[in-house]
C-alpha cells in the first residue's frame, strides 16, 4: 500500500514537472511569435508595404486543418483515458495525417504566393512576403517538433505504454498541439486583419 502511494505520488509529481517545462516552452514560443508580429506592425508604415496582398486559399484550408488535428488529438487522449487502445490508434493516426496535410497546405500557400507575382527573397520579393515567409516557416518548425513528438507518442502507444492510468506522454502532446492550433489560428487572424 505504503509502495503503491510512492509510486503514484511520484507519477504526479513527474506530471506536474513535465507540464511545467512545456508551458514554460510554450509561454517563450508566445513571446517569439509576439515579437514577429510586432516587427509586422511596425514595418506596416514602410512605404514599400503591399497594401493589396491577399493571403493564399490554401491558408485557409490549412487552418481548418489543424484545428481538425487538435480535436483528433484530443479524441486520442480520451480514448485512451478510457482504455480504448483501437480508438486512440485511430485518432493518433488521424493526427498525424492531418498535420501532414497541413505541411503539405502551407507549402502550396507558398506556391500560390510566387503564382500571385510574389516572392519572398530577391528582387521580386517585398518586406511583405518576407515577414509573412519568416513567421509561417517558424511556426512550421515548431509543428515539425510536434510531429516529430507525435512520431515518439505513436511509438510508444505500440509498445502498450499508456492506458487510463498512464497518460501522460498522450497529455503533453496535445497541450502542445493545441498550443500549436492556437497559435496558427492566431497568426491566421493577424495576417488576415493586419496585412
Amino acid at each position: 500500500m505504503e509502495m503503491t502511494m510512492k509510486i503514484s505520488e511520484e507519477q504526479v509529481r513527474k506530471s506536474k514537472s513535465a507540464k511545467l517545462i512545456l508551458l514554460f516552452a510554450m509561454v517563450s514560443m508566445t513571446m517569439m511569435f509576439a515579437g514577429l508580429t510586432s516587427a509586422f506592425v511596425v514595418s506596416k508604415s514602410r512605404a514599400d508595404w503591399l497594401k493589396n496582398f491577399e493571403l493564399p486559399s490554401a491558408f485557409y484550408y490549412s487552418t481548418a486543418v489543424i484545428i481538425g488535428c487538435s480535436i483528433a488529438f484530443h479524441l486520442a487522449k480520451k480514448a485512451i483515458q478510457k482504455d480504448n487502445r483501437s480508438a486512440t490508434t485511430g485518432f493518433l493516426f488521424a493526427t498525424l495525417l492531418l498535420g501532414i496535410a497541413f505541411v503539405v497546405l502551407q507549402f502550396e500557400g507558398f506556391g500560390q504566393i510566387v503564382k500571385s507575382g510574389y516572392y519572398f527573397t530577391g528582387k521580386g520579393s517585398s518586406i511583405t512576403t518576407t515577414f509573412l515567409y519568416v513567421v509561417t516557416v517558424t511556426h512550421l518548425l515548431h509543428l515539425a517538433g510536434g510531429l516529430i513528438s507525435l512520431l515518439i507518442v505513436i511509438y510508444n502507444h505500440f509498445k502498450q505504454k499508456y492506458n487510463s492510468t498512464q497518460t501522460l506522454g498522450i497529455e503533453l502532446g496535445a497541450m502542445y498541439w493545441h498550443f500549436l492550433d492556437l497559435l496558427w489560428v492566431y497568426l491566421f487572424l493577424f495576417l488576415y486583419f493586419f496585412k
